[in-house]
This record gives C-alpha cells, sequence and structure tokens, in this order.
C-alpha cells in the first residue's frame, strides 16, 4: 500500500511558476511508476506528465511540454511537477498517482493504483 500526499499548489499570475511535490510513503515507491494528472471544474481528469520507476524516462501531455518538468528522488520517496509559464487554462486540481504494473508509465488514470488527495493549482490572468 502506498500513501501519497500532494503539496505545493496555490494561487500564482500567469507566466509564474509553482513546484508541486508528493510525498509517497512505502519502500515500494522507487519501484512505481509516477504520473501527475489534472483535473478542471466541469471537465475529465486528464493526463500531465509520468516519469518511470528510475526517472530515466519522461512524458508529457502535449499542452504542458516544455513549460513542465517531472523529476523525482527516490532516497526521498517523492515526486516532483515543476510548473513554470504558467496559463490560466492550467488552473486544476493537480493529483499525483502510482502505477504499480512493471514497464513504463501509462496515460491514463486507469492505469494508476495509488492516488493523492490533490492541490490546488489556480492561475490568474
Amino acid at each position: 500500500q502506498v500513501q501519497l500526499v500532494e503539496s505545493g499548489g496555490g494561487l500564482v499570475q500567469a507566466e509564474g511558476s509553482l513546484r508541486l511535490s508528493c510525498a509517497a510513503s512505502g519502500r515500494t515507491f522507487r519501484s512505481y511508476a509516477m504520473g501527475w494528472f489534472r483535473q478542471a471544474p466541469g471537465k475529465e481528469r486528464e493526463f500531465v506528465a509520468a516519469i518511470s520507476w528510475s526517472g530515466a524516462n519522461t512524458y508529457y501531455a502535449d499542452s504542458v511540454k516544455g513549460r513542465f518538468t517531472i523529476s523525482r528522488d527516490n532516497a526521498k520517496n517523492t515526486v516532483y511537477l515543476q510548473m513554470n509559464s504558467l496559463k490560466p487554462e492550467d488552473t486544476a486540481v493537480y493529483y499525483c498517482a502510482a502505477d504499480r504494473t512493471p514497464g513504463l508509465p501509462s496515460y491514463t488514470s486507469q492505469g494508476y493504483d495509488y492516488w493523492g488527495q490533490g492541490t490546488q493549482v489556480t492561475v490568474s490572468s
């Protein structure tokens, strides 16, 4: 069992930056691929970024590519999402998730087994 706790959300102006953190419990964290998803009001949850268990492979949604960076520190059981050049359309609740299936991380929410409670990111214009 893995418990995930996100932090780092908040209110920021357009073109600003935020760094989200996701702290995980459990020694198995380092064997799991990790992902970030987001959900805006009235919209479905969407994929943002994912990282393999080793950190060697990263994946991004086209809408955030070049602006967001996912990384992980397995020694600290933490995954990060650095968000730069934020836009109002990035406003959403951001969730981190853990994928215990061996192999490359999934792009869909159904591929993840554990979820955090979410952290609100609001970007003002």
